[in-house]
């Protein structure tokens, strides 16, 4: 059995073998159905619940089907619906029900406590479907695509990311100190990654190059990623922060000051932090990226439930 919770907690030996998996599975699912399931069944009547704290649709759908086309079955809970939400059941109690009925349970939360609470408690495999400070699934995902389309690894590669010092973000760096890939953020002054992310990519002896300048920071990269700047759960001054990034939008005139083979990459949803021109372009592989969670989704559950091959 094993946690999905944090990239930077995984061996890159494991993550590279999540990764050669869901390949080889994408490769045998090129003429089958939606809910065609996998040859053998490697995840046959096993039990997903999937519990969302946060909206989701990509996390939520991609892991429905990873289960199902694995030939296990999943069912989705929201907090608010249980005892947990508004009932004050522990969690301790909460994480023994939920050994008790399921075989793993994946969890998209505003807390990283809760995380670090459910794994304490949980005697099943607990995957991070998102938490405020990591959002390991869907950078693993992204680096699948990112290598598909480039056709090499990515520590061959420069990688940009331009937006908010978010959650997705802080995978991206813990990514790029495993995979050893050269990382530059384009960011205002006010938004850079946190000291104690960047003091753990100096102790890992590493680094990420930080710019407040968008042109510097794309320069030479032939991967640009993005995320909506103005989220949901945003509490701070929204107005300040869309005058803060009005420069760091991304237009067909600054992927211009990236490599000429550079892709564009969005982990949805999108706001005004890139134009339609970009977003729609033929640079643009967000679709793609989208749909490879199913793929990369269903080698964590094997990962998770100790059966990757």
């Amino acid at each position: 059995m094993n946690h999905f919770l944090n990239l930077k907690d995984i061996k890159v030996y494991d993550l590279r073998k999540i990764l050669a998996d869901a390949k080889k599975r994408k490769n045998l699912r090129k003429k089958m159905n939606t809910l065609e399931i996998d040859n053998g069944s490697p995840l046959k009547d096993k039990l997903l619940i999937q519990m969302f704290e946060k909206s989701s649709l990509r996390t939520r759908l991609s892991f429905y089907l990873a289960i199902k086309q694995l030939g296990g079955g999943a069912v989705t809970l929201r907090s608010n619906e249980l005892h947990l939400g508004h009932g004050g059941e522990s969690i301790e109690d909460t994480a023994k029900i939920l050994s008790t009925f399921g075989d793993g349970f994946m969890f998209r939360t505003d807390s990283d406590k809760k995380v670090e609470k459910f794994k304490t408690y949980l005697s099943i495999p607990l995957i991070n479907g998102l938490s405020p400070s990591s959002h390991p699934t869907q950078v693993l995902s992204d680096i699948f695509t990112v290598e598909e389309i480039k056709k090499k690894s990515i520590s061959k590669l420069k990688i940009c990311w331009i937006g908010d010092s978010n959650n997705v973000l802080n995978s991206l760096i813990a990514a790029s100190v495993k995979f050893s890939f050269k990382l530059s953020v384009g960011c205002p002054k006010k938004f850079g990654p946190k000291k104690e992310i960047m003091h753990w990519v100096k102790k890992n002896k590493k680094k990420v190059y930080i710019y407040n300048d968008p042109k510097k920071a794309v320069h030479g990269a032939d991967v640009i990623f993005s995320d909506k700047v103005i989220s949901i759960n945003d509490k701070g001054n929204k107005k300040l922060k869309m005058k803060e990034f009005k420069k760091f939008k991304i237009t067909n005139k600054l992927m211009n000051y990236a490599n000429k083979n550079c892709i564009f990459l969005h982990c949805l949803p999108r706001g005004n932090e890139v134009t339609n021109e970009v977003f729609l372009g033929k640079k643009s592989h967000v679709w793609l990226q989208a749909s490879n969670r199913v793929h990369v989704q269903k080698s964590i559950l094997l990962y998770c439930f100790g059966k990757l091959g």
